[in-house]
């Protein structure tokens, strides 16, 4: 997998030689309309060339989010980047939940719902 780096360059590098510019001139904090001047045709094409660069579709919906050249590299690291394992993902988010106060499986808290007589 190219580190995030080379692919940064590679996404700068796509843009300065779609827009005939040098690639030093390209910065991740710039619009892709606003600042680069593309339009929404234009962005269409070059995102075409960024799928097939790096082999990856990116859905319709997801059009919207890739705003900056930032965002585009931040995309396309998030789909290269390995994913975890379904039991690491489990776990991971079983850790990051807080604790509850729960206790059995009734799902009762303890000495909370019960009626002494």
């Amino acid at each position: 997998m190219a580190s995030d780096a080379a692919i940064a360059t590679r996404i700068q590098t796509a843009l300065a030689e779609y827009l005939k510019r040098d690639v030093r001139t390209i910065e991740p904090s710039q619009a892709l309309r606003d600042d680069l001047g593309l339009d929404s045709m234009a962005t269409i094409e070059l995102l075409f060339r960024i799928e097939e660069a790096f082999d990856l579709q990116i859905p319709d919906e997801d059009l919207h989010k890739l705003v900056t050249v930032a965002d585009v590299i931040g995309y396309v690291e998030g789909r290269l980047a390995p994913s975890l394992p379904a039991s690491s993902a489990r776990a991971t988010q079983q850790a990051e939940r807080p604790r509850s106060k729960r206790t059995g499986l009734s799902g009762k808290t303890a000495g909370k719902g019960k009626k002494r007589r």
